[in-house]
């Protein structure tokens, strides 16, 4: 494909106007060679960007041309670079299509409903009163059970699960093994052990959803566990019974939000995070990686540690915590000399 062509579609400015070098793919800025595209995100990448084979970068609009090895190589001028890279991999990679229609060895309930074009794959379940939209891809032993609603382009990769009676709205992808509506984590203690309470309720999912491989998103105890529109859910997190995730919100690997807590719209929990149940966090708060969250956050805030704290003061707390030894030291001479005890730990 020209640049000019590639420019074009992902709203980049050229750089030298009317280049014409043939790009057959893109790849990582240390690995590229001469016919493919990479990207420059960053003073990180510079170095990188002194000695790449790459045949053009995609830049921001204040990359010098200067600071590569090959000014003359050409550039594609854009303001967010990570994202117009992503948009170039989709001139070049094409995902698998499926043909439409229902395997041998699926099984479809006679009263379950499901719309125009799907594909139903190996030994798929889809149960009894489930209702889905058209243009569905279900992939082998996706099982979609009792009573679930799920709405239009909807695609299960393979081993994802949607239990009795929850609701998905449209356009949403799970990814491998991800469990929507299994059980919360509800018991009770009595004198002869824990008593299980009933996980009566059910898990609603808001369109262009994405939840990624193995995670899991527990149904309400009464009521639902919800989760927004755009919400993007990565690997291994779990969100509990009763949890409310606002709109366009991230949630990165391995987070664990308690029930019964409420994230705002455009929250970001970073990798590793643990919220504690019933708490709030704001729009926009941002929780840095292996943060406890263990009570509420402002709006707009970003907060880090454990208990998560303002993330300049814990800057501060960070540094300060490797001189504590030496501290301690000084605090116990000055003890000594003003004649007290030095019983400083």
């Amino acid at each position: 494909m020209k640049l000019s062509e590639i420019a074009r579609r992902v709203g980049a400015r050229l750089e030298p106007q009317g280049a014409e070098a043939e790009i057959a793919g893109v790849a990582a800025i240390d690995e590229a060679g001469p016919a493919q595209l990479s990207f420059v995100a960053g003073a990180k990448y510079l170095p990188a960007a002194r000695v790449t084979k790459a045949g053009a970068l995609i830049v921001g609009e204040d990359f010098a041309a200067q600071s590569v090895a090959r000014p003359e190589r050409p550039l594609l001028r854009v303001k967010d670079p990570q994202l117009a890279f992503a948009k170039a991999i989709e001139l070049f990679y094409s995902p698998p299509q499926y043909e439409r229609g229902v395997h041998a060895t699926a099984v479809v309930a006679q009263s379950a409903r499901v719309g125009r074009n799907a594909h139903i794959g190996a030994y798929a379940v889809i149960e009894e009163e489930v209702e889905i939209g058209n243009d569905c891809t279900l992939l082998p032993h996706v099982v979609i059970y009792r009573g679930a609603r799920i709405g239009n382009n909807f695609f299960a990769h393979a081993h994802a699960v949607v239990r009795e009676h929850c609701h998905i709205g449209d356009n949403v992808i799970l990814q491998n093994g991800v469990v929507i509506g299994a059980d919360g984590f509800g018991f009770n203690r009595t004198p002869q052990g824990w008593r299980k309470t009933t996980q009566a309720g059910v898990v609603t999912v808001g369109d262009d959803v994405e939840v990624q491989a193995n995670a899991c998103i527990d149904r309400a105890t009464v009521a639902e566990t919800r989760i927004g529109r755009g919400v993007k859910i990565d690997n291994l997190t779990h969100i509990a019974h009763n949890v409310s995730v606002g709109d366009d919100s991230l949630l990165c690997a391995q987070v664990g939000v308690a029930g019964s807590t409420t994230l705002g719209k455009n929250v970001i929990l970073t990798g590793q995070v643990g919220v504690v149940g019933h708490c709030t966090v704001g729009d926009g708060a941002i929780v840095t990686p292996q943060s406890g969250v263990s009570g509420d956050i402002e709006a707009g805030a970003t907060v880090s540690g454990s208990p998560a704290v303002d993330h300049r003061a814990w800057l501060k707390y960070s540094a300060l915590l490797p001189k504590l030894p030496e501290l301690v030291r000084t605090v116990r001479g000055m003890m000594r000399r003003g004649g007290k005890s030095a019983d400083v730990e």
